[in-house]
């Protein structure tokens, strides 16, 4: 039987969603999510495990159930983190738009969301589903690494987004963010040490479940 999805944000007034696949949960996710929370005063992260990301299809990922254990496990020694199911719980392809949609019925109604993902996300961001009632909804965060230029960012959304919408969208730097999951795999596959770029637990969830290894 599936845990019931118990999150505690009656007395958040700001809130951040953290989405992505977390296939694996790394070291930059974390570091990003920390990041937001504390310029832009967030009293929870909630880190949402995509359940069928329509930008993966035709990609072999690993099951939601295992992507959402990695999850708890690495955000459980953080009081401001927590991990909610409902996209792995959700029949049919993840869009953003519905989990926001989904936060904002569970949120009080003067609750601030905020939208974190990294900036290339944000670049693809026009493709969205309703994404209009999404800038609408929630500001976004986007988490750049080291040298990435966000005028270039704006400039290239400016042609499809209206000014409003643009002010939606902030940034944040994260150095950490040169970590990525496809190399973490990669480097399970090819037996290359994992240890530091995620948390221990994760890498010995990983080893246990002989998870990336084929």
């Amino acid at each position: 039987m599936k845990p019931k999805e118990t999150l505690h944000l009656q007395k958040a007034s700001r809130v951040g969603i953290m989405g992505g696949t977390f296939d694996p949960i790394h070291q930059g996710h974390l570091v990003t999510a920390e990041a937001a929370r504390s310029k832009f005063k967030l009293d929870k992260v909630v880190f949402v495990p995509s359940g069928r990301p329509p930008h993966k299809r035709g990609q072999t990922i690993v099951g939601g159930e295992n992507r959402y254990l990695m999850t708890v496990i690495a955000t459980s020694t953080n009081p401001y983190f927590e991990v909610s199911r409902t996209e792995i719980d959700r029949q049919g392809e993840s869009y953003a738009i519905d989990t926001v949609r989904y936060f904002k019925s569970i949120m009080n109604y003067d609750s601030e969301l905020f939208f974190i993902t990294g900036a290339d996300a944000i670049l693809e961001i026009v493709t969205w589903k309703d994404v209009e009632e999404l800038l609408e909804s929630c500001k976004f965060i986007a988490a750049t690494r080291p040298g990435f230029d966000l005028d270039k960012l704006r400039e290239r959304l400016s042609s499809k987004l209206s000014e409003v919408h643009l002010r939606k969208i902030v940034d944040i730097n994260v150095p950490a963010m040169a970590i990525s999951s496809t190399d973490i795999r990669d480097r399970v596959k090819k037996g290359y040490p994992i240890k530091y770029l995620l948390p221990e637990a994760v890498e010995n969830f990983i080893e246990k479940n002989e998870l990336y290894q084929f």
